[in-house]
């Protein structure tokens, strides 16, 4: 969103994650996105948390590993909805900030912002490449500038449940919703 800013770029941030479990977790999410955009006065679109919609388009690929169909089912749904917003309130354009991740996988991402765009004529997905030119680098100095909440799992309720299984078999405690912030101090942790 920084070198969105930065361009003049007219945007604004559609918050539709009806996958993020449990409803405390995306509560949170969506408020640090709504700390972010007030602070810089970006529009912010409070789409609807349809996680009954979510759960039947994920029965059977329960136990999916990350970057699986499941996945690839979970980004098809936000990016259908987010085309469907933007063919319907005037935007000609979207994309996202998920593939800034490194542990999401780009072109899975990108084909599905693009396969969900070519259903709405004038309508384009903006398959910019966030983590380059220092990109990663930049998110994670920002997140700890803002102080933001730090996502220890992708959001689902599958992947919480997976992570939490890797995590005690390493002898890790399992997470603790909420209570984990970026900081300027970790980089003494680092």
């Amino acid at each position: 969103m920084e070198t969105l800013i930065e361009s003049g770029i007219d945007f604004s941030i559609f918050f539709y994650n009806p996958n993020i479990h449990p409803v405390k977790e995306y509560e949170i999410r969506k408020e640090e996105n709504i700390r972010f955009a007030e602070k810089h006065n970006i529009p912010f679109i409070d789409c609807d948390y349809d996680t009954d919609n979510w759960f039947e388009r994920a029965k059977g690929m329960e136990n999916e590993p990350e970057k699986g169909i499941r996945c690839t089912m979970c980004f098809d749904m936000r990016f259908e909805r987010t085309a469907l917003y933007a063919a319907e309130h005037g935007f000609s354009l979207i994309s996202s900030s998920l593939g800034i991740s490194r542990w999401k996988n780009m072109k899975q991402i990108n084909d599905c912002g693009h396969r969900s765009a070519s259903h709405y004529s004038g309508i384009s997905y903006w398959d910019y490449n966030w983590r380059k030119n220092g990109g990663a680098v930049r998110m994670l100095e920002i997140s700890k500038n803002e102080e933001f909440y730090q996502q220890e799992y992708c959001g689902c309720v599958y992947s919480l449940r997976d992570t939490n299984r890797w995590r005690m078999s390493q002898g890790r405690d399992r997470i603790k919703l909420g209570v984990k912030f970026y900081s300027n101090a970790m980089d003494d942790e680092d």
